[in-house]
């Protein structure tokens, strides 16, 4: 090997390193602010949501819309489930290919006028590591129209959304991974005391984005959590959204969600707000006979 050829083979060497340590240092990048912490999970967790039934909550809802108050119901679902990681679903059965989610299927149900409002968000929390939710979906339904939004946790965030309002069509985009307050409520539910408190940026709730048509981003915000002897409060203030989220829970486990609020500003006497009405521990999904049609008056959801 002569000297030319030498210095080429040691150049080609040095670009492939070169080029080698840039990929690993862009996938450092990309999972910077994913945590890989395992979840201690206590046997006390263990016992209560591993034990095939979900948690299903009804609230009295007054939901701000078009400027004036509204009538509803809200219920959270919470269950845990074995999820793929590749098609990022519910697997039918636990298996190899899968870990364990929290999910929380939230509704809101209220009318504006002579028509319904139909809201769904559902947000998947792994249950083995202390990573940002794996997915969120959110769809809104009233007789003007539909949206959709999801996000999937993959390299980024990579979020697509429809929507039948002028300039909001189609849109596909991918965001840096920072905390979501959608994700936060399984958190409140996994462990209250681990939510990180103060100055950060968090992407809002899906519902709030598509109904106040705002740009899909993260927001520079401020969390804070008070606690007296029976009740813990998580804040979410935004720093440039005229948006503030209350949740009320209680201190002890299983850290049920009591109320929350959303105001508009500080003293905002104007505001969302949904109140526990009734708690059950259930597998809802075998309860889909005529039979069991009872469970919505024990809910009070008729």
């Amino acid at each position: 090997m002569n000297n030319l050829t030498l210095v080429t083979v040691l150049m080609l060497g040095i670009v492939s390193l070169s080029c080698q340590n840039s990929t690993e240092t862009e996938i450092e990048k990309a999972t910077a602010n994913e945590g890989t912490k395992a979840l201690d999970l206590s046997k006390e967790f263990k016992q209560h949501w591993f034990d095939g039934r979900a948690e299903v909550a009804s609230y009295n809802l007054k939901q701000m819309r078009y400027g004036e108050a509204r009538e509803g119901k809200a219920v959270l679902i919470f269950v845990k489930e074995p999820f793929l990681q590749d098609e990022q679903v519910k697997a039918n059965a636990a298996s190899s290919q899968t870990f364990d989610v929290l999910k929380l299927n939230a509704t809101k149900k209220f009318t504006t006028g002579i028509y319904p409002y139909s809201i769904m968000q559902s947000t998947f929390s792994p249950l083995t590591t202390n990573t940002h939710a794996v997915k969120v979906t959110a769809s809104t339904q009233e007789w003007c129209g539909q949206t959709y939004m999801q996000m999937n946790n993959r390299d980024a965030f990579k979020i697509a959304s429809h929507s039948y309002f002028e300039g909001e069509a189609d849109q596909s985009l991918s965001l840096n991974k920072t905390l979501l307050e959608n994700e936060i409520w399984n958190k409140l539910r996994i462990n209250p005391t681990e939510i990180k408190t103060g100055p950060q940026k968090l992407i809002p709730d899906f519902s709030f984005i598509r109904l106040q048509h705002i740009p899909v981003k993260a927001y520079q915000a401020e969390v804070q959590q008070q606690k007296n002897q029976d009740t813990l409060m998580t804040k979410i203030a935004y720093k440039n959204l005229d948006r503030i989220l209350n949740i009320y829970q209680s201190t002890a486990f299983p850290f049920e969600i009591l109320k929350w609020e959303e105001k508009t500003s500080e003293g905002d006497k104007n505001f969302t707000q949904a109140v526990l009405q009734k708690r059950l521990r259930l597998d809802y999904w075998n309860k889909n006979s005529n039979t069991f049609a009872f469970l919505r008056d024990s809910l009070q959801l008729n």
